[in-house]
């Protein structure tokens, strides 16, 4: 009886121990934000790190960012239930504001922005410009664009705030646009973390290759095709007088 009891407690932990084993593999991870101020409100469920919707409190909908083919969908009511979300959380501000007499708030800067184009840049063709910054707390950051140092707002346009692992923020702006010869764009973005706001140029001059390298590479290579074949003709020569 005592050998049968310790038989059964020691499958008992083999069991507990494989289902141990199995629930510490992480095939997915998933996240649901819920974030208000005074003035506003956020409401996001993201998976592996992609928004899979999120609540647009200014226009009262629910918003799919993913394409309609990976059939993520909600329940209806999702969206009521992120707007009585925000009025427990904005309860509960009050209370916190009132119990440590305002906490400062926490922010992260953003990083320096990256401006890359969509495609391959070819002169005269449409194309749209893209700046990027990541890393920032909380969202949203603010992205403002000029041609040739004039302030452009025609043709621009601001994704929503994705979430990261750690917590921050990342986000885009887009701006469509023709590449000309000589013309440059700058991208810049204000945060309440920064004092001044972060900028970066981006330069049509210097993206599409200009045609002097390719001349230069052709005169080159044609001299030194010629110098080889004068080589060769003067070897032969030397060997016919010997």
């Amino acid at each position: 009886m005592m050998k049968m009891m310790k038989m059964m407690k020691m499958m008992v932990v083999l069991v507990l121990s494989c289902v141990l084993c199995v629930s510490a593999e992480v095939l997915h991870q998933d996240i649901a934000v819920v974030g208000c101020s005074a003035s506003d409100g956020e409401m996001v469920y993201g998976l592996d790190g992609e928004v899979m919707w999120y609540a647009d409190f200014k226009n009262k909908k629910g918003v799919y960012p993913v394409p309609d083919f990976v059939g993520i969908r909600y329940q209806e009511g999702t969206y009521q239930s992120a707007e009585a979300n925000q009025q427990i959380c904005k309860t509960n501000l009050d209370i916190v504001r009132q119990a440590y007499k305002d906490v400062p708030p926490e922010r992260d800067a953003p990083s320096s922005p990256m401006i890359y184009p969509r495609d391959n840049v070819e002169l005269e063709v449409k194309n749209v410009l893209i700046c990027h910054v990541t890393g920032f707390f909380p969202a949203p950051v603010k992205f403002s664009w000029t041609k040739n140092g004039t302030s452009v707002t025609e043709g621009t346009s601001v994704n929503v705030p994705n979430i990261n692992k750690d917590g921050t923020y990342n986000q885009f702006s887009k701006l469509d646009f023709t590449p000309q010869q000589g013309d440059f764009y700058s991208c810049s973005v204000s945060h309440p973390a920064l004092k001044d706001p972060l900028t970066r140029i981006w330069d049509v001059e210097k993206t599409v290759p200009g045609v002097g390298p390719a001349v230069f590479c052709g005169l080159g290579l044609t001299v030194g095709l010629l110098g080889v074949a004068a080589g060769t003709f003067f070897l032969i020569k030397g060997n016919e007088c010997r």
